[in-house]
């Protein structure tokens, strides 16, 4: 009985050697994937912060191309405000002499109006007296505008120029119109058609074509009414458009009769 017992004693000591071998190299291997995982752990922390780290400088590489490309845009862009910054002081300098000019301008044009005024009214008086009313009221319309304060200069002149350039126009024209005019002296006036050929001729024409005169020597002569009564009647009649234009038979002073 104790022989077995010592057996079975010898045999349970390495039996229990064996297991504590194993469970301390089980201790052991457990220990080493422990720090194994944790060294993963560490690793794929390590790799998502470095991953985080990459994103971000990619980012803020993105953010100075964009930055650097903004910045070259600058560049231009001040170079082309430079340039007309430039130009604009360049164009306020001479707009600066220009309105020191104008004072100058100014008072030099009021005396040429003025002479232009009365170049025009003189001319009117010396010319043969076609729609003299007309004429004299333009006159007087720009001399009452030369003291308005409420139109400038420069209207005041482009409105003598009109005045011009309508005087220029009648020299070219052939017109018709109806009047009252004192033919032969006496006082009384007569319904006419007067005809304005350019400023070579006036002519009046009663109405009822009996009477046909001429304005010469500054005053109204008669026409022989054989000879002009029906060369005026179909002038008149061109004038107004009612005849086919034609060759036209006027009495029209030679140079030396008119000096």
């Amino acid at each position: 009985m104790n022989m077995h017992r010592v057996k079975v004693v010898a045999c349970v000591v390495p039996l229990l050697g064996a297991l504590l071998g194993n469970a301390a190299h089980a201790d052991s291997l457990a220990n080493i994937l422990r720090v194994g995982q944790a060294k993963t752990t560490a690793a794929q922390q390590s790799q998502a912060r470095v991953d985080k780290i990459a994103d971000q400088t990619a980012d803020l590489l993105n953010d100075y191309k964009t930055v650097n490309k903004e910045i070259d845009g600058l560049k231009i862009y001040n170079q082309r405000l430079e340039i007309q910054i430039a130009n604009q002081l360049a164009r306020l300098d001479e707009l600066e002499s220009s309105i020191a000019d104008v004072t100058v301008i100014q008072r030099q044009m009021m005396p040429l109006i003025i002479r232009m005024i009365d170049g025009l009214e003189q001319f009117v008086a010396l010319d043969i007296p076609f729609k003299a009313k007309e004429r004299s009221d333009r006159v007087a319309f720009l001399r009452a505008n030369v003291d308005r304060s409420d139109i400038s200069a420069a209207e005041k002149f482009r409105q003598v120029l009109e005045a011009w350039k309508i005087e220029n126009e009648y020299g070219r024209k052939i017109q018709t119109y109806p009047g009252e005019v004192d033919l032969d002296g006496s006082g009384n006036a007569r319904k006419v058609d007067l005809l304005q050929v350019g400023r070579i001729a006036l002519l009046a024409q009663t109405t009822d074509k009996e009477v046909t005169a001429a304005w010469a020597d500054g005053g109204w002569q008669a026409l022989d009414s054989g000879q002009y009564r029906s060369a005026v009647s179909k002038a008149i009649r061109i004038a107004k458009k009612q005849a086919a234009i034609d060759i036209m038979t006027m009495p029209i002073p030679a140079p030396e009769a008119a000096q």
